[in-house]
C-alpha cells in the first residue's frame, strides 16, 4: 500500500538540511531503484522552486511499504529526523486514485 510522510521542519532547518541532505536523498533513491517511490520533494517556505536562504518548511513523501508499521519506521529512520530538522512527522495510508 502506498503511504504519505508528511514532515514538517524546525524554524531555520537549512543548514540541517544541507548535512543530511546526501544521506536523506540516498534513501529516497533506494525506494526509487526498488520501484516503490512515487513522490518525493520539500516544501519552500517561499513561493519559489528556489527558495535560497528562506529554505523549507517541511517535506512529503509518498511511498509503498508492506505496512504502515513499516512506513512509520521508515520515517522515524530519516536523516532528517536523526539530524534535527523535523519537528513532526506524519504517516497516513495514502490511496492513488489519479493519474
Amino acid at each position: 500500500m502506498w503511504y504519505a510522510i508528511i514532515s514538517e521542519d524546525v524554524e531555520n532547518s537549512l543548514e540541517k538540511r544541507k548535512s543530511a541532505r546526501p544521506e536523506h536523498l540516498a534513501r529516497l533513491n533506494r525506494l526509487k531503484d526498488e520501484g516503490r517511490l512515487l513522490i518525493a520533494g520539500p516544501c519552500p517556505a517561499v513561493d519559489s522552486e528556489d527558495p535560497g536562504e528562506a529554505g523549507f518548511t517541511g517535506s512529503l513523501v509518498v511511498a509503498e511499504f508492506p505496512s504502515l508499521e513499516d512506513a512509520r519506521a521508515w520515517a522515524e529512520a530519516d536523516p532528517f529526523v536523526t539530524a534535527g530538522v523535523y519537528a513532526s512527522v506524519a504517516v497516513k495510508p495514502y490511496k492513488l486514485v489519479l493519474p
